[in-house]
């Protein structure tokens, strides 16, 4: 075999359909696009009409807002903490906070704070700081001896009070 025998499978390369190009192509006059009239021309296609009854998107009510001062919490249970614990990743001892829990590779970033939730249980006794925790999650720390310190509310960057 030499390199000029390389080809491609029959058919596997198709030419695209040149349109416009005379009566004799198969695709000439209109090029497939019909008759006249608007959506014969380039760049004018009304996107949702209906010929001019109101258009569905128009006619469905608005729902909702989105709350622009909404805190996004990284929310971590106590078993994924006591996963890290045993696994060394994250000591016992020292007081374990967002920056501990990001360091260590048990979240991959804090965004506006952590929040601990109580799934699972913990057996070290640990001293942790987070800007929320659920009341199962505070109860079952105190049960193990530890402390949970709930910090305020971290403040967004654009000067916005959170």
């Amino acid at each position: 075999m030499k390199l000029s025998d390389i080809a491609d499978n029959a058919g596997a390369r198709k030419k695209r359909m040149r349109v416009g190009r005379g009566i004799g192509s198969g695709k000439g006059k209109q090029a497939g696009r019909g008759g006249k009239g608007q959506t014969a021309r380039s760049g004018v296609r009304i996107k949702g009409f209906e010929g001019g009854q109101m258009p569905l998107h128009r006619r469905l009510p608005k729902r909702g807002f989105n709350n622009i001062f909404r805190l996004d919490f990284v929310e971590i249970n106590l078993d994924r903490l006591q996963q890290a614990i045993d696994a060394k990743l994250l000591d016992a001892g020292a007081t374990i906070n967002a920056e501990a829990l990001v360091k260590s590779r048990v979240l991959r970033r804090a965004r506006d704070g952590v929040r601990l939730l109580g799934r699972g249980e913990i057996k070290a006794k640990v001293s942790i700081e987070v800007h929320g925790a659920s009341k199962s999650a505070i109860a079952a720390v105190e049960k193990a001896g530890g402390t949970v310190k709930i910090l305020a509310p971290a403040k967004k960057e654009d000067g916005e009070a959170a």
